[in-house]
Formats: C-alpha cells, structure tokens, sequence
C-alpha cells in the first residue's frame, strides 16, 4: 500500500489516503471524494483530468494530452497513472471548481430572476392555479394541571381542529409528536401548526414555537453536469434562497452513459446515489436553509426535475436498462416517496415529487420545461429546445407533442475540446474576431482582469462561428487562411490561438483545433438533426416554427445569430427565438407550490409522443449531412455566408 496525500492549488485541506500500486490516482480520488475532472471517465480520451506530481513516483502512460515540457514539469493525466511510492499530488483548481463556481442559470443576476418570474406569471394566465397547498394556524392551548390530564396529542388536535373549518379528522405525524412535549412547554403552549388538510383531513406536519415561521417548498433541478436549487415561501411564492453546485457524481463521468456503467459495477448504486444526495443535495439543501434562517423540518414539499438517468441514480433504481435495447426505464412516473425515505434534508413527511419520465432520454427535466414553456397552450407550433450535456427537444402545441433527445455529447460542456472547460472562473464565454487582423476579443467569466483558463459551450460556438465567418476556417472546418492567431503543427493540423501563455492564467496557450471543431461540429450537427428528423416524420419543415424556446444552463449565453450561422439551430427570423432561462427549476418550482401544477406536468408527459432517434433508419443520413457549416444543404441556410 502506498499513501497518496492530495494538495489543492486552492488552499483546502489536504486528503491523505492509501491506496494500492496497481490502483490510478483517479479511482483513488473518487473513492476519496476528491473532485478530479474527467469527462471521460478515466478512459484517457478527454485529457481533462491533469495533476502535477509533487513528491513521489507514479508509472504514468505516455499520453499526446501532456507536452515534454508539462510532463518534465510533473503533470500527468491521473487516469493514467498509478503510485510506485507514497506521492503527493497537486489537484489543480480548475478540476474541482464545478463544485462551487460553475456559472449555471441559477436565478444569480437581475435578468435571470425576471425571465423565472415571467414564466410564472404567465403559467397562472394559461389557468394552472399555482396557490398554495398547505395551511397553517397558531394555537394557544391551556396548560395541562392536575385537574386536567389530556394528553399533549389530543390537547393539539383538538384545538387544531377548531381551527380549521370542515376539519373532520386531526392526524399528528410521528415527526411532530416526537418534538411535542418539549415545543409546548418551550413556548408556554402557544404554538404555530403546519400541515395539510384534504377532504376534512388535517395531517399536522410539524409544530413550532416560532409564531411567524414560514411553510418552505424546495424545488432542485439536477443537470448532469450541474444542481441548481431554490427555497419559497409555500404561501407567497418568494424565493427566499438559492443555490447551485456542479453535480457530484460528474467524477464518474460527464455524459449518463459512463454514470450508467459507473453504477453498474459492484457498489456502484450507492456510490452513484452518494454522489448526486449525500455529497450534492443535502450540503446544497442545508446551505440554503442557513441562508434563508430557517430550519429543515419547515420543508414541507420537494420537488425535482432531472432526466430519466439522474432519476435513476438518484433514487437508487437501476439504470442500465435505459441504455440497453429497448431503452425501458423501470418507471416513467412515480409518487408516494418522503424525504425520510432518501434522507433528504427536509421535513421527514415531505413528499418528494419526481417530475415524469416520458422516455429512456427525455426526463422530469424536459415535463417540467415543457410545461413552464407553455407550447401545450398555444395554437401555433413552437420549438422548445434543452442544451446541455444533452440536447433534448419538444415540438407541438395544444392539440399534440413530440419529444426526442440527441447525443451532443459533451462538447457543448467543454469536454472533447483541448481547451474546453466547464463555464467556470476563466473560462471564455464570447468570442469576436477581427476579419482583418484576425484578432479575437474575449469575454471571460469571472472577475474583471481574469485572463483566460480554457473555453466553455457558448464560447466554442462563437469562435467556431466567427471563424466560418472571417473565412478562417472551410465549410468542412479546416483551416484555408494563414497568418495572425492561425498556427499548424508538425503534421500540418491547424489551430486558432485564443491566448498565448503570455496571455493566459494558466502560462500554456488556449487554441481551438482542427480536432476540436470537427467534435463540435457532431455536436451542433446532433442538435440540428434532431430537429429536422422530427419535422420531417411529421411531413413539416422549419418553416412551420412559430416560436423557438431555448432553455438550459448553456442557453443563456448562446449569441443565437452565432448559433445559426453554424448550422446548430435552423435558420428562421431571429425575433421568433427565446430564451427561457432554467425551465426546469421553473417547472418544478410550480409543482411544490400547487397540486394543480403538479397534476398538469403529468398530464403533458402521459400526452407526449417519444421519439427514440437512435432505431430512426433516416437519422444518420440526417446527422452527415449536418456536419458541415452550416449544412451540406445551403438552402436551408441562405442567412449564413462568410465574409
């Protein structure tokens, strides 16, 4: 056994762990709960999860991903080396900085909590009454004496009754009696209850000297690549805390396929579950109610939307026939589950609503979207579209809906890409060149005078766009101009230089290759795809769309000119697309508000068709001939010329 003692660049307290020679340094962090990013999940194709050897020796295999220079430096691919002594290893901030500074739609500046609004607001217009569930009352009790022995229980629930018109029936649940005797005698008897009452039925949930204390919903939505979640006001509707984090489990991969693989192996349901509940929603969930001053008993109602996987992975259910043919989900809906059941940090009788699977990969992510979009209540046909570490899209109106999802991959996350990241501090978010010069101008996330780390999703679309525009760059995405930022290497493959080392936090350059284009290519050409298979087995064509909705994480900086000038969205009058922000966090918000709302995402996944595009015989035939800039078709493209 050798001991393995993580440093990190950061300054957090070092992990020190043993671990067994023929064992990498990535599956020892893992099991270690140190975050190391690797999108690939440790099969070497991603080179993302760089370490630097401080003392000791690992047998490392040689990989392209680390330069002479970085490997003499001590940096290697953790995935690819394994202990030969006891070593200290240096995890560089950017490998763990999903878990506290991924840049998400998080409701985190001004615009984002206006468009979270307008969607619902608009949500009550379309007639889903979204008011509140649960009902709460103070009680002033008389104190028991000698003379009068009723039991706390039957003290609570008589005076409970009274105060609710119609209550037939009081019931205490277990929580609540348990905190009784102390709660009363604690606040002289005089207490605040809160519950529900259904047909005649109180069911008193919890019990609290705190006259004025809230009645608090959770709504969580969790993203493959990241968890964004909000505290409400049950009463009101005010969102009285946020948070967001990169997902726990990305460790074991950054696409559902290797989770799924991940979760297959001996203790792998656990450690999935782990993941993305113990080490992602509970601190996530008790970091918000420290904000929000209350307690965790106050949440009385959860609600999540995640895709088919995560709802797998989450629940501890297995997921593996999702990938396999027939792509079955062991369930599409399903009720009846408390916190108490999954150890969510909330009131033990909290329900927790799973937003409804519609198939093996359209999740509660893309019902709860669809219903936060509205296109189930408009005459006209709309487009909703989901970007992130998967594209998923709902085409339709009042009378019908079509769903489908496609493999983007993880390119539009930054994996893939030799200088993509994840939109963290550094990672550039907008690019614009100079047709002349062939100079870029950066926008960078994070504070001002952050220079460059590495490139995220909706910078890798500008660029990519920028290029075919200036004519940098072909039709198929290889390099036909020289000079200023355009460099080659020994075998000829060019690249684009978005910063020298001089220019960059890290002192190595960032560039976009030949390499990376053609991956990001297959991804937007997924994407458009998608689009025009499900069009086309309706007998329609673009032409029909009067609305494009786009949401997810990676929407909100998309430049959607950028977009169509690659080909990725279809090429329409731009006043007709939308972005709506985090829909999902939309929809789920409404369903721990509302019954109503929550019946209603059901009723739009019961009434959704699901298209599984991977058996369509026409779907590839689609996909080659969208992996060109813009198409291989230019009719369907007569906006996007090159200058």
């Amino acid at each position: 056994m050798y001991q393995i003692t993580f440093q990190f660049e950061n300054g957090g307290k070092p992990v020190i762990v043993d671990a067994a020679p023929n064992t990498s340094l990535l599956d020892v962090a893992k099991a270690a709960n140190v975050a190391i990013d690797a999108p690939c999940n440790g099969n070497g194709s991603c080179g993302k999860c760089r370490v630097k050897i401080l003392e000791g020796t690992v047998d490392s295999t040689p990989t392209h991903h680390i330069s002479e220079e970085d490997y003499a430096a001590g940096w290697r691919l953790s995935c690819a080396s394994k202990p030969a002594s006891d070593v200290v290893v240096q995890v560089p901030d950017i490998a763990s900085a999903y878990q506290s500074r991924m840049k998400t739609a998080d409701l985190s500046t001004g615009e984002e909590v206006a468009t979270f609004n307008k969607l619902q607001e608009d949500i009550r217009e379309a007639g889903v009454d979204i008011s509140c569930d649960f009902v709460s009352a103070v009680l002033e009790l008389s104190e028991p004496t000698l003379d009068d022995t009723m039991p706390d229980t039957e003290r609570l629930a008589l005076a409970a009754q009274d105060a609710f018109d119609g209550c037939t029936e009081v019931k205490l649940t277990y929580h609540t009696v348990k905190k009784l005797a102390k709660t009363l005698r604690d606040a002289n008897f005089k207490v605040q209850i809160a519950g529900t009452l259904d047909m005649g039925v109180l069911t008193v949930m919890d019990v609290t000297g705190k006259l004025d204390a809230p009645m608090i919903g959770c709504a969580i939505d969790i993203g493959t690549t990241t968890v964004t979640g909000v505290l409400l006001n049950l009463e009101t509707g005010e969102v009285v805390a946020k948070a967001s984090s990169g997902n726990g489990q990305i460790r074991y991969g950054a696409d559902v396929i290797n989770r799924i693989i991940e979760q297959s192996k001996p203790g792998g349901v656990k450690r999935l579950q782990d993941a993305i509940l113990k080490e992602t929603l509970v601190p996530l969930t008790a970091v918000m109610c420290k904000s929000a001053g209350i307690t965790a008993e106050r949440i009385l109602r959860a609600a999540v939307a995640s895709n088919t996987t995560m709802n797998h992975l989450l629940l501890g259910v297995d997921a593996n026939p999702v990938r396999m043919e027939p792509y079955i989900p062991t369930f599409f809906q399903w009720r009846g589950m408390v916190a108490k059941d999954l150890g969510f940090v909330a009131n033990p009788d909290a329900e927790v609503l799973v937003a409804p699977n519609i198939g093996s990969y359209v999740g509660g992510d893309i019902t709860a979207g669809t219903f936060a979009s509205l296109i189930w209540n408009k005459d006209e046909f709309s487009l909703f579209i989901d970007l992130g570490t998967n594209g998923e899209l709902v085409f339709g109106n009042r009378d019908f809906m079509m769903s489908c999802a496609c493999s983007a991959g993880p390119a539009f996350e930054g994996g893939d890409i030799s200088c993509g990241m994840r939109a963290t501090d550094g990672a550039v978010e907008a690019v614009s060149i100079d047709k002349d010069t062939m100079e870029p101008k950066l926008t960078i996330v994070g504070d001002e005078g952050q220079k460059p780390v590495g490139i995220c999703g909706s910078g890798i679309i500008d660029v990519i766009a920028e290029l075919y525009r200036t004519s940098i760059i072909s039709s198929k995405g290889k390099f036909v101009r020289d000079g200023g930022r355009v460099a080659h290497d020994e075998h000829g493959m060019g690249r684009y230089i978005l910063a020298r080392p001089d220019e960059s936090e890290t002192g190595r350059e960032i560039s976009i290759t030949e390499v990376d284009i053609d991956s990001f290519i297959r991804a937007k050409g997924a994407i458009f795809s998608a689009i025009n298979i499900m069009l086309s087995s309706l007998d329609m064509d673009v032409s029909v769309l009067e609305h494009v909705y786009v949401a997810g994480g990676i929407g909100s900086g998309i430049n959607m000119e950028n977009a169509v000038r690659i080909g990725m969205l279809p090429d329409i009058d731009r006043e007709l697309f939308t972005y709506l922000g985090n829909t999902s966090l939309a929809g789920a918000y409404a369903m721990v508000r509302s019954e109503n709302a929550n019946q209603k995402v059901d009723e739009i996944a019961s009434n959704m068709t699901y298209m599984e595009l991977s058996t369509n015989p026409r779907y590839m035939d689609e996909f080659v001939a969208a992996c060109f800039l813009p198409h291989t078709n230019r009719e369907l493209f007569p906006s996007s010329v090159q200058e």
